[in-house]
């Protein structure tokens, strides 16, 4: 690896120093120049130089360079939660963007180091995406590339079809020892009505066994399959899916990367919010000359202005960071605050706690972002940023602001977030109709699902299970069930429990 430049390896050491000294914790940091051709391949790998072979690197890439190319987007900086961490920076870049970028690099990584949610990831990825690529490449040369390729598309068709709770909560109950397992309760078999003397010619002992056992048998195909919704759908095809052993080791790989990733998701506004906290507070109290200010004040606006109908993270995490950090400052919380009625008093309210620092951290550490905006975002807040929301209006076909009410706000918020924004599916029925088939369950909550979507999905799944496939959602206030045998969609309303 070579050594960065004499002047970027100084303004480094003074980085990290001005990082630790403003109580940043975080795993030792490994920065990497490159130039954009480089960046575009990492950037398409998710931050890894290398991964499994998929036409998917590729198409990204595509898009990232051409994107460039265009001059419609640009990477500044790429940073990996590994330990230690890596993070790319652009040869491209001026002196105070490269200043700009290690400043945001040490608030990730203080984020990735402390954050409760990123607490059960695997810190050394970068050996693990590496050891992914070798297992499938032997696969490819084994079974070929073509039945390969096609078996990663559906698995990675269902990638987010996990439980990103799941680390931190026991979804199953552990089975019981041995020696403490309940006997199953053993079935009744009705006797024929006989006299004693008589019994054991009319109800004979072959007969009374054979029953029983007839009986145990439909007691165990009455029982449900799995015994509650499993929203981990990977697991539970990983355990009970008729594959080939390479095919239960791909779709394992594509679920542990896939839990990887997940707390990024679960984090994007916090982890971006509180990197561009930081670089603020150091390039603007001690990192910038003054010849530097305008660039980065150009660069610094770009990174969190607001476009029209699009949320932008680094800009809504920053300020509520900021706002929470002024409000238990001045002790604008609590039921005194909250019961003020007089607006000026309140616009004044000032306590001098000086709590705001420590809050910031606390936050940092225990929240994601559904809880991060359901527990500090205020209605002051709301009209400070002017926050709103807007839906297409049919009639002049434009998009429109709907509202400004807090609490549409806060609820919209929050559920484009609650899941990633994607649908809650979950394996209900292993076993559907005793006939092997799975059937998924979509936790309706308002919003239907694509047809177009389920389609292609339904049909990856059958191709997995080896079996028709059904998910049970709602269209239209109905209860429909949809139902793939690998390549027709069936659809029909749902009048009867099977």
């Amino acid at each position: 690896m070579p050594a960065l430049p004499h002047e970027v390896e100084r303004a480094r050491e003074r980085i990290e120093e001005l990082a630790r000294g403003h109580g940043l914790v975080f795993d030792p940091v490994i920065f990497e120049m490159v130039d954009y051709n480089q960046m575009s391949a990492i950037a398409s790998f998710g931050g890894f130089p290398t991964r499994y072979p998929h036409w998917r690197w590729g198409m990204e890439y595509e898009q990232l360079s051409k994107s460039h190319r265009y001059g419609l987007s640009k990477i500044y900086e790429m940073v990996v939660n590994t330990n230690p961490v890596y993070a790319y920076l652009l040869t491209s870049n001026s002196f105070t963007d490269t200043k700009l970028v290690m400043a945001h690099v040490f608030g990730h990584a203080d984020f990735f180091k402390n954050n409760i949610w990123f607490s059960p990831t695997d810190k050394k990825m970068m050996d693990e995406t590496a050891n992914h690529a070798t297992r499938i490449k032997r696969y490819i040369l084994a079974h070929g590339l073509d039945r390969v390729e096609a078996f990663i598309d559906a698995c990675l068709s269902i990638e987010d079809l996990i439980d990103p709770h799941s680390p931190f909560i026991r979804r199953r109950s552990e089975p019981p020892e041995e020696e403490e397992r309940e006997e199953s309760p053993k079935p009744l078999v009705r006797k024929m009505k006989s006299k004693d003397y008589m019994d054991s010619f009319v109800n004979p002992k072959e007969y009374l066994q054979a029953e029983e056992k007839r009986l145990r048998e439909e007691m165990e195909k009455r029982k449900r399959f799995p015994e509650s919704p499993e929203k981990d759908v990977l697991q539970f095809l990983i355990e009970h899916a008729p594959l080939e052993r390479w095919q239960r080791d791909v779709l394992s790989v594509i679920r542990e990367e896939a839990y990887y990733f997940a707390p990024q998701g679960q984090t994007k506004i916090m982890n971006e919010g509180w990197a561009s906290y930081w670089h603020s507070r150091m390039m603007t109290e001690r990192l910038l000359t003054d010849a530097e200010v305008i660039e980065y004040a150009d660069h610094h606006s770009g990174t969190v202005s607001m476009q029209p109908g699009r949320l932008n993270p680094y800009k809504l995490g920053i300020e509520l960071f900021r706002d929470i950090e002024d409000r238990y400052n001045r002790g604008r919380f609590g039921r005194a605050y909250e019961e003020c009625e007089d607006y000026v008093q309140k616009r004044d309210w000032d306590q001098k706690l000086g709590q705001g620092k420590d809050m910031i951290f606390q936050v940092r550490r225990v929240h994601n972002d559904v809880t991060f905006i359901d527990t500090f975002l205020t209605e002051e807040f709301c009209r400070e940023q002017k926050l709103f929301t807007f839906g297409r209006n049919d009639r002049s076909g434009r998009n429109e602001i709907q509202s400004r009410e807090f609490k549409k706000i806060k609820a919209q918020l929050l559920f484009a977030l609650t899941n990633g924004g994607r649908p809650f599916i979950y394996v209900s029925d292993g076993n559907f109709a005793n006939r092997g088939e799975l059937c998924l369950w979509h936790r309706f909550e308002g919003e239907e699902i694509k047809r177009d979507y389920a389609r292609e999905t339904l049909k990856n799944l059958s191709m997995i299970w080896g079996r028709p496939v059904h998910l049970e959602t709602v269209f239209e206030d109905t209860p429909t069930r949809l139902t793939c045998d690998g390549e027709t969609l069936k659809e029909e309303e749902i009048t009867a429990q099977v």
